[in-house]
């Protein structure tokens, strides 16, 4: 299994856009992808604009299919206009669960 740790700084103003965005890339990534394991949100309880994806998928053959995705794309489009302030990923092979 492949592990894929993202933490995102949004645009304070750009939150709610943010969140809606995210949800739904969540839910089709859940719905659609036999591949994905687990796409999880979550929200920084001390900074309300930072946000952790944490993301579980089968193989990494499922996790490059993931970003060519039609609902992978548009989110991508989505918040290209500087929606995300920052971006740190981390992506492993899973050891132990």
């Amino acid at each position: 299994m492949i592990s894929l740790l993202v933490t995102l700084e949004i645009q304070p103003d750009r939150v709610d856009d943010f969140i809606r965005f995210i949800k739904e890339e969540a839910l089709d990534a859940r719905d659609k992808e036999l591949g994905c394991l687990r796409f999880e949100i979550s929200r920084s309880v001390d900074q309300t604009n930072v946000f952790t994806l944490t993301e579980l998928y089968k193989d990494m053959e499922s996790l490059e299919e993931h970003r060519k995705t039609p609902h992978f794309l548009l989110f991508r489009e989505r918040v290209k206009d500087g929606l995300i302030l920052s971006k740190q990923s981390v992506c492993g092979e899973v050891i132990d669960s």
